[in-house]
């Protein structure tokens, strides 16, 4: 019988589980994950890569636009030959001249939505994240002349290493 006995007392002794360190984490950590998830903010840009798959031959002239970003300056292309050549001023890619120029090419193609930014590996990305804004739209005097207007230019992108 007195075995029987201690096993019944061993039986009703139950640990107790002591959370009250985790109530107190969780108490602390779930605003701070709150509040900060609030001030962060992702944007995601699809772009299009080129391939090297040929597809088939069309009749239309093979006109592209492209913006060479090298160390000396910005080039601008038509898929064949250099259209113009924008070099750094002081230390700096003229963005103003790039967007005016974007804005003529725009004018005269206004189907045109695509256009390919190719860059030189010493190329720091800032750079390209610029050049890629510039290419995507511009701003412009509204015609009262004191507000600025935003203009889509060519917003599918694609990206590539300069040859």
């Amino acid at each position: 019988m007195g075995r029987r006995h201690r096993y019944k007392k061993r039986m009703k002794e139950t640990p107790e589980l002591n959370i009250t360190t985790f109530l107190n984490l969780m108490v602390v950590l779930i605003p701070f994950l709150l509040i900060s998830a609030v001030f962060s903010r992702v944007t995601i840009v699809e772009l299009s890569v080129p391939t090297g798959a040929g597809g088939a031959a069309s009749n239309k002239p093979n006109f592209s636009i492209e913006v060479i970003v090298r160390d000396k300056g910005l080039e601008l292309a038509d898929g064949s030959r250099v259209v113009a050549a924008i070099p750094k001023k002081d230390d700096a890619y003229d963005m103003e001249k790039l967007s005016r120029m974007l804005l003529s090419l725009k004018a005269e193609y206004p189907e045109k939505e695509d256009a390919i930014v190719l860059m030189e590996p010493q190329i720091e990305y800032d750079h390209l994240i610029a050049v890629m804004d510039v290419v995507r739209a511009a701003e412009i005097q509204g015609k009262q002349g004191d507000e600025l207007q935003r203009v889509v230019l060519f917003p599918d992108i694609s990206i590539g290493d300069a040859p």
